[in-house]
């Protein structure tokens, strides 16, 4: 992972959790190569691990195959919620919940 390629390492997304794709606003270019072209996503695995599902890449320079960061994503259901989490030097850190039921029992409670 390189900071040399971002702006910003792990910027803060707020509850953007991106399972695939990059955050190019990030990307300053290619620190090895000095170009700035496309961000390859690379390497990438998804695992089953008690039932929280974990996707794993890199992103890499198109030119020289320079790898500028190393992505995270999860998800997992929790009680009644679906979570996600992204955890990214160039995409940044994110983390979000969201209810499985047709009303979500948390902005309910809030109007009262």
């Amino acid at each position: 992972m390189c900071n040399g390629c971002v702006q910003k390492e792990y910027p803060d997304r707020g509850n953007t959790c991106l399972e695939s794709g990059s955050y190019l606003m990030n990307y300053l270019g290619c620190a090895n190569c000095h170009r700035r072209d496309f961000v390859l996503i690379s390497n990438k695995t998804t695992e089953d691990d008690d039932g929280e599902e974990i996707v794993t890449y890199d992103h890499v320079c198109k030119s020289c195959d320079h790898i500028v960061a190393r992505h995270e994503y999860t998800f997992s259901v929790v009680d009644d919620y679906q979570e996600y989490t992204m955890l990214c030097m160039l995409c940044g850190k994110a983390e979000d919940s969201i209810s499985v039921l047709p009303d979500d029992p948390r902005q309910t409670a809030s109007l009262f």
